[in-house]
């Protein structure tokens, strides 16, 4: 998946040199005014799929009523669209019917969606937190810009 794909480039260049690259921003601080910059385009693209899923799950659990689909259809619209082009839009839009039902979705992680919405909204909060201190980084030294 993209996802694995850009924590695998992360993972690499972490391995090359785990003393030297012991933080994310240290492996994008190192690649800056690099020609080679694929972990930090691994990151940056690995930021945008979990900021995509934090907004999904984030706006399903405020809308108890709504789908998946349309939780994580909103959270597209916000967060990954701006980013595809028209054929990966399409895609996306051909992906959200293969969305599991939100019964089936929260059976998947507990005994009901009331025992496990709890540890979810702790979990969203925590990814967002983390979200926020990236972009906050990207955003400070203009590390997205070409990518």
């Amino acid at each position: 998946s993209d996802i694995s794909g850009n924590i695998e480039k992360i993972r690499t260049k972490h391995a090359s040199n785990p003393a030297e690259f012991s933080t994310l921003q240290k492996i994008v601080l190192a690649e800056a005014g690099t020609k080679d910059r694929t972990a930090t385009q691994g990151l940056l693209w690995l930021k945008r799929g979990l900021e995509f899923t934090a907004e999904g799950i984030s706006r399903n659990l405020e809308n108890k009523s709504d789908e998946l689909s349309k939780s994580f259809t909103e959270a597209y619209e916000k967060t990954l669209k701006q980013f595809h082009n028209f054929i990966v839009k399409g895609v996306f839009n051909v992906a959200m019917m293969a969305c599991p039902a939100r019964a089936d979705f929260y059976k998947k992680l507990g005994d009901s969606e009331e025992a496990v919405t709890p540890g979810l909204q702790e979990w969203v909060q925590a990814l967002q937190n983390l979200l926020r201190i990236l972009n906050a980084f990207y955003e400070q030294g203009n590390y997205g810009k070409g990518l």
